[in-house]
C-alpha cells in the first residue's frame, strides 16, 4: 500500500500522455484534411479500370515517395502475360519491431456515374474486351487511397511513437479479384519482410460517416466463378422433336441448382449459388445448340465451397443425361482458375484488439460490430490462408441524415457498384485516418 500513491501518479501520467497523443493526432488530421478532400477529388474524376491503373499507381507511388518510403512500382504478375502489374509498395523501416502491411486497392468500375457531383467521373475508356465503356469509382476506392495517403503521412511524422517495418500496399485489380494473387505470384513477401499483421478497411455504403465497424471472424465470403455450357441438339424450332433443346434443359438446371443451398448445405453455413447471365438461341424459331450460363458461389468454409461445386456439377451432368443428350454432348462444367478467392477472415484476437483502439480513437458511440456479409474481396490472400492474423474493417461513408432517412421510409440507400454511391468525403477521410493511424500505431507501439 505503501506504493499506492506512485501507481495513482503513474495511471495518470499515462492517462494525461494518452490524451495528449489523441489531441495531437486529431489536430494533425485536421490540418491535412481540405489537401485529403482536394485528393479525393482529384481522384474520384480519373478513375482507371482494373489492368490499367496506370495514373493512379503513378500518383500513389509519388505520393509516397515524397513522404520518405523506399517505393517499388509495377508488383504483380498475372495470367494473362498481356496485362501489366501495377502494384505499389512502400516501406519504412524505423528499427526492430513488428512488420505491419497496410492495403489500399487502386482500380476503378466500369459504371457510368450519375451522382450529378461536381466532380463526377466522366471517364471513358476500352475495357479487356475492346468495348467502349464509363468508367466510376463506385466501390470507393478512391477513398481508400486518400485515406492511406493520410494515414502514410501521419506514421511519417509520428516514428517517435513506433516501431518496426511499415508496409503500405497499392494492390491493383481488386475487382476482377486477380490482383492480390498477382503481386504474390511477384514474389511479394521475397521483396518485403512476411508481415506479423495485415490490416485494411471498405467503405461501407450503409454506414454512418464518422462511424467504423468491425466483425471477428468471417467477414467476407470466398467467391468462384462457374461457366456452364448447356449442350444440346439443335433444329427448327417448329420440329423441337428431332431437337434436344438445350434452353430447356438449362430452365430445369437453374432452377434444380438452387436445392443445393436449401436442401443440401447447412442452414448453419451460409452459402450462395446464383445464376448471373444465361445465353442461348438468335431467333425466335431456331432451338440452338448450346447455352451458356454464368455462376457466383459463395460460402466462408472451404469445405462448403467444394461440396457446392461437386453439387453443381452431378446435378448439371444428370439433368442433361435425363433429357436424352448424349454423352458426347454432356454438359461442360467450367471452374474458373482466375475468378476466385479466399473468404476475409477477421483474425478474432486482432479484431477485438483493433476495437478497443477505435473506441479510445473515435469514441464507443462510433464503432459498431457488424455482421458478416456473402460479399467478397481479394484481401484474404495476404493472410496466406490465415497464417497471418489479419483484419478488414468498414468505414462509414453515408451522411447521417440519409442513414436515418433510409432507415424511416425503408428506402434503401444506394450500394456499392451503384452509379449514386456518393461518400461523404470529410467525415468519411478524417475518419478513416484517424482509425487507421491508430490501428498502427497500437500494432506497432513502443
Amino acid at each position: 500500500m505503501k506504493n499506492k500513491p506512485f501507481v495513482i501518479l503513474l495511471f495518470s501520467f499515462i492517462l494525461v500522455t494518452s490524451a495528449q497523443a489523441q489531441q495531437s493526432l486529431d489536430a494533425m488530421v485536421d490540418r491535412e484534411l481540405a489537401t485529403l478532400v482536394s485528393t479525393y477529388k482529384m481522384l474520384h474524376a480519373a478513375p482507371e479500370l482494373s489492368h490499367y491503373e496506370v495514373k493512379t499507381s503513378a500518383f500513389f507511388a509519388a505520393q509516397l515517395r515524397a513522404l520518405g518510403y523506399e517505393v517499388t512500382e509495377n508488383v504483380g504478375k498475372f495470367v494473362q502475360p498481356n496485362w501489366k502489374g501495377y502494384g505499389v509498395v512502400a516501406v519504412m523501416k524505423n528499427g526492430d519491431g513488428p512488420t505491419v502491411l497496410v492495403r489500399t486497392d487502386l482500380d476503378a468500375l466500369p459504371v457510368e456515374e450519375k451522382t450529378g457531383l461536381p466532380y463526377a467521373s466522366t471517364v471513358k475508356t476500352k475495357n479487356d474486351a475492346g468495348q467502349d465503356v464509363s468508367v466510376m469509382h463506385a466501390c470507393g476506392h478512391d477513398i481508400h487511397i486518400t485515406n492511406m495517403l493520410g494515414t502514410a503521412k501521419m506514421l511519417a511524422q509520428l516514428k517517435e511513437q513506433w516501431r518496426g517495418t511499415l508496409v503500405l500496399i497499392g494492390q491493383p485489380a481488386e475487382e476482377t479479384i486477380d490482383g492480390a494473387k498477382a503481386m504474390l505470384a511477384d514474389g511479394l513477401y521475397s521483396k518485403i519482410p512476411k508481415p506479423d499483421f495485415a490490416i485494411a478497411l471498405h467503405d461501407n455504403a450503409e454506414l454512418e460517416a464518422g462511424k467504423v465497424a468491425y466483425c471477428p471472424g468471417f467477414a467476407l465470403a470466398n467467391s468462384t466463378s462457374v461457366e456452364i455450357t448447356i449442350r444440346g441438339l439443335g433444329g427448327h424450332g417448329s420440329k423441337p422433336e428431332a431437337t434436344k433443346d438445350p434452353i430447356v434443359v438449362a430452365a430445369q438446371t437453374i432452377v434444380a441448382l438452387q436445392t443445393i443451398v436449401s436442401r443440401e448445405n447447412s442452414p448453419l453455413d451460409p452459402a450462395v449459388v446464383t445464376v448471373g447471365s444465361i445465353h442461348g438461341g438468335a431467333k425466335s424459331n431456331i432451338i440452338p445448340d448450346e447455352v451458356k450460363l454464368l455462376l457466383t458461389v459463395r460460402s466462408y468454409k472451404e469445405e462448403v465451397r467444394q461440396h457446392i461445386l461437386a453439387s453443381i456439377a452431378r446435378i448439371t451432368k444428370n439433368i442433361a443425361a435425363a433429357a436424352g443428350i448424349p454423352e458426347d454432348r454432356a454438359p461442360i462444367v467450367k471452374v474458373s482458375d482466375t475468378e476466385v478467392t479466399p473468404a476475409t477472415y477477421n483474425d478474432p484476437k486482432l479484431t477485438e484488439r483493433l476495437a478497443g483502439t477505435f473506441e479510445k480513437t473515435l469514441g464507443a458511440n462510433n464503432v459498431v460490430k457488424w455482421p458478416p456479409i456473402m460479399g467478397s474481396e481479394d484481401f484474404g490472400n495476404f493472410s496466406l490462408d490465415n497464417q497471418i492474423p489479419s483484419c478488414m474493417f468498414w468505414l462509414g461513408a453515408v451522411e447521417p441524415a440519409k442513414v436515418e432517412t433510409s432507415k424511416k421510409s425503408g428506402k434503401p440507400l444506394p450500394s456499392l457498384h451503384s452509379s449514386l454511391f456518393e461518400p461523404l468525403p470529410e467525415p468519411t477521410l478524417r475518419t478513416g485516418v484517424k482509425a487507421m493511424t491508430a490501428a498502427v500505431l497500437e500494432l506497432m507501439k513502443k
